[in-house]
């Protein structure tokens, strides 16, 4: 049996620039605005793939309290340096107006060949994520717990919603990102695989054969991470209040405790067929938490609050052990108040109630998703 894992937590989230009063995206921000973030930070922010973005990175922490706390810092310095330039951000895996084809990629090597890869799917990605790594420092253990918390993977995507609007219109979902995301190689559910070896030989296959530089691109929504010891959660939309970040964070270090609990009692998770895994994860995008998920053990329709319930039942103990208990508990009132994807949609039509147009409506939902990003801090 492995030693236990120390189960470290660090959260990655990405951001859009915009102008505070129009609402609108910068396109190409002044240069000085990321080399600011970057010294205040410590380095832990930097360039997206678009320039419009930024991307922030907390230090792997021992608790879900301690990364909420250095996550609320790192969204302080990049407001505060964003003000200095006349730029407000915002969290939220899609802007509600913006067009994608008047944005401009960073001048990277990394991106310049990812541009070039993957052609206009590339150019498409005006979209916005949030990554957790969990600490698991034995390789096979990094598989296996990986093999099992697919499970749950649609559970965190629909606690994450943000993305309902692209270029200006209702997509009827609420994960655009995902449908964005997908049409990329190597994104969705990962293979289920018996040990690190083999992953590490699909790994060199793909290079071998010219197809990838390394396991960095493969992007699927869990995965070994290519830098760190650590399982890589993708499939999450960025949350646009940072508290909802923290609770779905709780969720994930205390679901990876639990499995390895069983797995110390010589128990698991079931395993099921990706096809019943992504009828959960389409629901999810599609509806958010707005409709019931499929209890596969049951195999029937259940609505996420009693979902919700559930985790907290199943998690509770390793929560405690963890420190976040508090943390985990705030489904709950999470799924109460909703996912950004419902306030977006619910500022929207009230905007239309009172007689403000389309446009007017959509720049009203920017102008919440900048309010909403320092909310509670």
């Amino acid at each position: 049996m492995a030693a236990r894992p120390e189960f470290t937590i660090g959260i990655e989230e990405e951001y859009l620039i915009i102008d505070p009063e129009s609402g609108n995206l910068v396109a190409i921000p002044d240069n000085r605005f990321i080399a600011e973030c970057q010294s205040c930070t410590g380095q832990k922010a930097q360039n997206e793939y678009l320039q419009c973005q930024i991307e922030i990175g907390t230090s792997p922490q021992k608790s879900v309290a301690s990364a909420g706390n250095e996550l609320a810092e790192l969204r302080n310095l990049v407001a505060e340096t964003a003000s200095r330039f006349g730029y407000a951000i915002i969290a939220a895996s899609t802007h509600p107006l913006a067009k994608w084809r008047e944005q401009t990629h960073t001048r990277k090597e990394r991106y310049d060949t990812l541009r070039l890869d993957l052609g206009q799917n590339a150019r498409r990605l005006l979209i916005c994520g949030m990554h957790f790594h969990i600490g698991i420092e034995d390789d096979d253990l990094r598989i296996d717990l990986m093999n099992q918390a697919s499970y749950f993977l649609p559970h965190l995507l629909a606690l994450s919603c943000s993305s309902p609007f692209w270029e200006g219109e209702d997509t009827s979902l609420a994960s655009y990102r995902i449908a964005v995301f997908d049409s990329l190689p190597r994104t969705g559910l990962p293979d289920t695989l018996s040990s690190y070896a083999e992953y590490a030989r699909l790994i060199q296959h793909l290079v071998d054969s010219g197809c990838l530089e390394d396991g960095s691109k493969i992007w699927w929504d869990i995965r070994p991470s290519a830098k760190f010891p650590t399982i890589e959660q993708r499939i999450t939309d960025v949350c646009s209040v940072q508290k909802d970040a923290v609770t779905i964070a709780a969720v994930f270090q205390s679901l990876i405790a639990y499995l390895y609990r069983l797995r110390s009692l010589n128990q698991r998770w079931r395993s099921y067929p990706p096809i019943l895994i992504n009828e959960n994860r389409w629901r999810a995008q599609r509806y958010g938490m707005r409709q019931p998920l499929v209890d596969h053990g049951k195999g029937a329709m259940t609505p996420f609050a009693e979902l919700a319930g559930e985790i907290v039942e199943l998690m509770a103990e390793d929560a405690d052990a963890l420190g976040c208990e508090p943390e985990l508990r705030d489904i709950i009132a999470l799924v109460e108040r909703g996912n950004s994807s419902d306030r977006q949609r619910a500022i929207y039509a009230e905007a239309r109630r009172n007689g403000l147009t389309e446009q007017e409506s959509l720049r009203l939902v920017t102008r919440h998703l900048a309010a909403e990003f320092l909310q509670g801090i």
